[in-house]
């Protein structure tokens, strides 16, 4: 475990170096394509049903505000998928990933700087999904701020880990990155996985396992306890 100060350290050359990546990196477009999904299927007259109906799983985990408004834009984008649709689609996921940050901030280093990050760090993350928007508007689609912030959100997560817990089942955090990157590979896999069999698609399989991450993260402060300090003799 690293000590606070040193993890401090750790955080903030993590993120000036997102930060410097960001910015030398090339534009990364937005492709058109990304909204062909394979599960085109009208069930009960609902279109994109599998994509659509998928987004219940992150309804049920009522006890994040940004998990619910998640359900809500992704069902929405997923009715009639376009650039349009997808900004109410990101919005709330950065919300969700910053207040994890910030919250995680809270419980390893400090609750003034985590509840002071909490509003800020909410702020970057629209201004990401906003600034995507704004270049497809432009017609320069530019998607490095919010890749970027997604990727950061995940390796200060782990990055957080390092740092010395006050609360038991620290190792439910790496469930959950596990459950968001089966998200980000069965996302990608999109087509081949709805190939076999044609029973869900990989968008499908992906909502499902980013809101069994939500109920992880839900278990995880059900059954955790503080952590017992060793007595000083």
């Amino acid at each position: 475990m690293l000590s606070k100060r040193t993890g401090v350290v750790v955080l903030v050359t993590l993120t000036l170096v997102v930060i410097i990546a960001a910015i030398l990196s090339p534009r990364i477009a937005q492709p058109l394509a990304y909204h062909n999904f394979a599960d085109r299927r009208v069930w009960l007259d609902i279109p994109n049903f599998g994509d659509v109906v998928s987004n219940a799983g992150f309804a049920i985990v009522i006890v994040f505000a940004g998990m619910i408004l998640t359900a809500i834009g992704s069902s929405y984008y997923h009715l009639a998928p376009d650039n349009d649709r997808l900004v109410w689609d990101r919005l709330p996921m950065t919300i969700v990933f910053m207040a994890l940050v910030a919250a995680m901030v809270i419980e390893r280093i400090s609750v003034p700087i985590g509840l002071a990050l909490l509003p800020l760090l909410s702020l970057i993350g629209i201004a990401s999904v906003v600034e995507w928007h704004l270049s497809e508007i432009n017609g320069a689609s530019d998607l490095r701020f919010y890749a970027a912030l997604q990727g950061y959100a995940v390796l200060l997560l782990l990055a957080i880990l390092l740092l010395p817990p006050r609360y038991t089942r620290s190792s439910d955090l790496a469930v959950v990155v596990g459950f968001y990157v089966l998200a980000k590979i069965t996302e990608a896999a999109d087509r081949p996985i709805f190939a076999f069999g044609h029973v869900a698609s990989g968008h499908t399989i992906k909502h499902l396992a980013a809101a069994a991450a939500g109920l992880w993260i839900l278990r995880m402060l059900q059954k955790r306890r503080p952590v017992e300090l060793p007595e000083h003799a």
